[in-house]
């Protein structure tokens, strides 16, 4: 629950941040690129004391996994609105395209353990991946206009989650139909 809490805010703060100029841009893309980073302290204790204290139970895979998926999408797609008020048309496109891969690594995943094959938790573009890469591009857009941009590293960022994300949903289908096909010979 905490971590989605920490990506609504995140959102929020990445679309305020397309409307803002400046240091307060900067700002609010930097508080943007925190709230991801305590989205992945609140994932980490989570599944922490969960394991610790026994409190798993059946429902648990549930409770690890959804708030996870929703997490990645109101952080990418905020992104990708941020995109878009800073001038990019296909900004919020870019975001929702890059949310919907995060959710399909995930579903590939999941799809193998369904099938009980072990999690292909392999990248090159997995959650953790794609928060560093989403973290470090707010950290990197809070300074762009010291070089003239305005946005487009944002853009970036999201491109390379993008592609990053569609290759790994193509390689972890691949890694799955090579274990179903060996399980069957």
């Amino acid at each position: 629950a905490g971590s989605i809490l920490f990506a609504v805010v995140g959102c929020g703060l990445f679309v305020m941040a397309g409307s803002a100029a400046g240091l307060t841009r900067g700002g609010l893309l930097i508080c943007a690129g925190v709230c991801i980073q305590l989205r992945l302290v609140c994932n980490l204790l989570d599944g922490m004391v969960a394991v610790e204290h026994r409190k798993g139970g059946p429902s648990g895979p549930i409770w690890n996994e959804l708030p996870d998926r929703i997490a990645d999408a109101l952080f990418l797609v905020g992104a990708g609105y941020f995109a878009d008020l800073a001038g990019f048309s296909l900004g919020a496109p870019l975001g929702w395209t890059a949310a919907l891969l995060a959710v399909l690594t995930a579903y590939v995943r999941e799809l193998g353990r369904g099938l009980g094959l072990p999690a292909d938790f392999s990248g090159p573009m997995a959650k953790p991946h794609r928060m560093a890469a989403l973290t470090l591009t707010c950290a990197i857009a809070a300074f762009e206009p010291l070089w003239g941009w305005n946005g487009q590293t944002v853009v970036l960022g999201l491109l390379v989650i993008v592609l990053g994300a569609a290759w790994t949903v193509a390689r972890r289908t691949r890694t799955l139909a090579g274990r179903l096909a060996a399980r069957e010979g």
